[in-house]
């Protein structure tokens, strides 16, 4: 098997105490610790609870401080209204593009791969609790509409594959766009299916990552009924002691070509992808318990491509 070497030739992020790549490498170097407790301000909601490890998290910070909403393919009027999993994926694809200097490349031969967890944003909550209210008799409906903050864009129902799409058209990508869930390996699943775009030929510039905008009380809610909060609050994958994950948001994408393109264009070449090997543990193992067969599969063929 031959996989075709593919270049990196962009980055942009938002994280946890990183709006951009160079703050994120800065923090990193600095060995700077991002995760924190959630606030009863941003919750709504005391973030206590019996179960260990709950409220502990990566959250990001003073976005809207940077966030700058005009020169995108979407009225900044829109954009504005939208969830900040909508922005986080702009801002981050901007910052890519820009780094890659994609003017270079046709519009209709790029593209967008978004890998995006299916679970409501906190303004698709906050519309879901807004169409909730307004079925209400008038004394409840009165009642409780004061305290809410305003009814959100519609666009705001669709927080799974729309983001994808909105992106794409914000930042001219014509070539085609998607969205997926692969739980943990959504983001190495929307590089390898970006991979795949570029190798058959379909496009010429993909942009690929993931972004995770979920409710965190919902998200933290789920992971602590299923007994896979970390109690300590520390993420440490691959690690002897590591004890469960800590949820965290963010968007992180990479711009994307085929190395040969890349070094003919004489476009700065950041890291290169000369494999990528996929699994699905099938009826073995569970939601929360890789198969490690299956784990070894995915790196041999990795290996082997």
């Amino acid at each position: 098997m031959s996989f075709e070497p593919i270049a990196v030739v962009g980055r942009g992020c938002v994280l946890p105490d990183a709006l951009s790549p160079d703050v994120f490498w800065r923090n990193l170097l600095a060995r700077r610790i991002s995760i924190r407790q959630a606030s009863q301000e941003r919750w709504g909601v005391p973030p206590d609870s019996a179960a260990a490890g709950f409220g502990i998290g990566g959250f990001v910070h003073d976005f809207a401080d940077t966030f700058d909403a005009t020169g995108f393919g979407l009225g900044p009027e829109v954009i504005l209204r939208l969830d900040p999993l909508f922005q986080w994926v702009l801002h981050a694809g901007r910052q890519a593009l820009s780094e890659a200097g994609v003017p270079a490349v046709a519009p209709t031969r790029s593209g967008l791969v978004l890998g995006n967890l299916s679970y409501p944003s906190t303004a698709a909550v906050r519309y879901a609790e807004h169409v909730w209210l307004s079925s209400q008799e008038p004394p409840v409906r009165d009642a409780m509409s004061a305290s809410l903050p305003p009814r959100p864009h519609a666009f705001n129902r669709f927080s799974s594959g729309l983001p994808a799409l909105l992106a794409a058209r914000a930042l001219g990508l014509e070539g085609g766009a998607h969205a997926l869930d692969a739980a943990c390996a959504t983001s190495l699943y929307a590089v390898k299916l970006a991979c795949d775009r570029l190798h058959d030929g379909t496009a010429d510039l993909m942009l690929a990552g993931a972004a995770n905008g979920s409710d965190a009380l919902l998200i933290h809610g789920g992971f602590a009924m299923l007994g896979v909060l970390s109690p300590t609050g520390r993420s440490r994958p691959f690690h002897r002691e590591a004890d469960g994950l800590v949820p965290a948001e963010g968007a992180a994408l990479f711009a994307l070509m085929r190395l040969t393109d890349a070094l003919e264009q004489g476009r700065r070449v950041l890291a290169v992808v000369r494999g990528i090997g996929l699994g699905n543990d099938g009826r073995a193992g569970g939601l929360v318990a890789p198969d490690t067969a299956g784990q070894e599969r995915a790196m041999r063929a990795a290996y082997a491509s």
